[in-house]
Parts: structure tokens; C-alpha cells; sequence
């Protein structure tokens, strides 16, 4: 069964990601105190997914040690193809999402990772970008169902 099994925020652009047991989540808006929670939000950015088996697969293929939320995105998956939901309605525990594109790899975290190879790697792997469509708490062991 597909689920979250970790999750992750921070307060400003360029710190940590801390991890979190539970988010609140607001319908346009993003997830309350995280970098990118605002009014009138569009969908870009409101919550952000990636499969926790493409970082393992980084790091076994590289020998190197990331954790999930080097990674910098919201929800860490397990089980299922992001890839795949692209315009598609899907659900985390009670909160129903949209995924609306990729999240492609960018220089800026090459950087921080020290990483020459991860935009090549992460290319189709970078994880989803999703719409949050209702308000409410998401926590670790939600499982996903897609529509």
C-alpha cells in the first residue's frame, strides 16, 4: 500500500528541512508554517512529493548517505509512481490533491548536496507538485489512494 513515511518543512528559504510528524495544510495556500505557504497561492509549490525509492536508489548507486529530506521536498513516499499522477485527483489520508507537474531537479540544490550527478539522476525523478484541493492535517503513515 502506498503511504508517507516521512515529512518535512522549514520556516525560511534555505534552511534545513525539518522533519515533522504532522502538517496542517490550507486549500490555496500551502502548508502552514512552511517557506512557501501564502494567500492566493496558485497550485505551484503548495506540497511537494518525492519517492523514497529513488533517493535509495541515488544513494546505493553512488555509495552516499542523504537522508529524505536532503532532498527538500514535502512528503516522502513509499510505494507508488509519482510519475503517474501528473492531471490526475489523488488522496493523503483525508486531503484530496491534484498533481499538477514534476518537481525537476534544480543547480541550487546540486549545490547544496554537493552532487555533480543529481540533476542527471533526478531528471524524471525529482518527485510531484500537487494543489492541495481541502484543508487538514497530513501525518506520517497516511496512505495515498489515487481516484
Amino acid at each position: 500500500m502506498s503511504e508517507i513515511i516521512q515529512i518535512g518543512i522549514t520556516k525560511k528559504k534555505g534552511n534545513p528541512i525539518e522533519k515533522v510528524n504532522s502538517i496542517e495544510v490550507q486549500q490555496g495556500k500551502g502548508i502552514k508554517g512552511d517557506r512557501t505557504f501564502s494567500a492566493n497561492k496558485d497550485s505551484d509549490r503548495q506540497l511537494t512529493l518525492i519517492e523514497s525509492e529513488n533517493i535509495d536508489y541515488y544513494n546505493k548507486k553512488y555509495n552516499l548517505n542523504f537522508s529524505y529530506v536532503d532532498f527538500r521536498r514535502n512528503l516522502i513516499t513509499k510505494n507508488i509512481s509519482l510519475n503517474q499522477l501528473v492531471g490526475k485527483y489523488f488522496f493523503i489520508g483525508k486531503i484530496k490533491v491534484k498533481g499538477t507537474d514534476f518537481c525537476r531537479p534544480c543547480k541550487e540544490l546540486e549545490k547544496k548536496l554537493s552532487a555533480t550527478n543529481y540533476l542527471k539522476e533526478f531528471l524524471r525523478r525529482g518527485g510531484l507538485i500537487c494543489e492541495i484541493l481541502n484543508s487538514g492535517t497530513i501525518k506520517v503513515g497516511e496512505k495515498i489512494s489515487i481516484l
